[in-house]
């Protein structure tokens, strides 16, 4: 696709962005019907429909997605582009979208925090999905994520922090079924736990590898949950060493259950000011 096609590019983001014809006409200050000659003209040129129209509006296909993704960012890159070239640039506003475990937000809440203080014209949108986000495709600016190092090419990638994670219950289930003294108690014991067939978590596959295997609770990859049923004494869980109360340790953190932290960006957006905004932030938040 050449450079000519920018225009089409950027109206079938707003398209996607918008739901509508009139409100990406209204955000790109154009006539609905130029909205409409671009993206039909867009199909046609890559042969593939990007959106499925209704009475309701337009929702993005597939291939619209991957599409509205590209053109996100790629208008995002440009923005920064003027910013270079002109020397000016020292507001921060608009999305920041940031990708994280679910597990994970509890830790990112003081940078939130931080960031909205600094920056009041930023809008923070945090997903919390287990699927990896494509920064490559702009579907975020940056990435929180555990465990293994990512390796995806393109990428700049930060360590935060190496979590310590220990073994805690509630009173009230150490009341009923006692603490547990060794590994060989864990056997008669109850666990809230995530799916431990879906979890790279080190410490939730040893859980998994126990022999005999203990008896679970709950399971749940919402970490609010899991600490809910902890609180409510359904089982014994994992949780961070330093956000416990009021919950008991019953087993000390271990090297083995320690997991890593990783802050990951794009090598595209790395230097845009509001992504380094964010990365100050975090890494502020994250230091105390």
């Amino acid at each position: 696709m050449s450079i000519d096609s920018w225009d089409e590019v950027r109206t079938a983001w707003r398209v996607a962005q918008a739901g509508t014809v009139s409100g990406a006409a209204e955000a790109l200050g154009v006539h609905h019907a130029t909205v409409i000659r671009h993206v039909d003209a867009l199909e046609a040129r890559l042969g593939v429909k990007l959106f499925q129209r209704h009475a309701r509006g337009y929702t993005p296909t597939e291939a619209g997605i991957a599409l509205a993704q590209v053109g996100r960012v790629t208008e995002e890159q440009f923005a920064h582009l003027g910013t270079q070239l002109t020397g000016a640039g020292g507001g921060i506003s608009g999305d920041l979208v940031i990708t994280t475990l679910p597990g994970l937000v509890g830790l990112l809440r003081p940078a939130i925090k931080l960031l909205g203080q600094r920056y009041p014209e930023l809008a923070i949108r945090v997903q919390t999905e287990r699927r990896v986000f494509r920064l490559e495709y702009g579907e975020a600016h940056l990435a929180i994520r555990a465990g293994p190092r990512p390796s995806e090419p393109d990428n700049v990638v930060q360590k935060l922090l190496d979590g310590g994670m220990g073994l805690y219950a509630s009173q009230a289930y150490i009341d009923r079924f006692g603490r547990p003294s060794s590994d060989a108690d864990l056997s008669s014991h109850r666990f809230v736990t995530e799916e431990l067939e879906n979890s790279g978590a080190p410490y939730e596959q040893w859980l998994a590898q126990l022999t005999p295997a203990p008896d679970i609770a709950l399971r749940s990859n919402d970490a609010e949950v899991r600490y809910g049923a902890m609180l409510d004494g359904l089982g014994i869980g994992f949780h961070f060493w330093s956000d416990v109360e009021p919950l008991i340790e019953v087993m000390p953190p271990r090297p083995e259950w320690e997991f890593s932290v990783w802050l990951v960006t794009h090598v595209d957006l790395h230097r845009t000011p509001k992504v380094q905004a964010a990365l100050v932030a975090i890494k502020e938040a994250f230091a105390q």
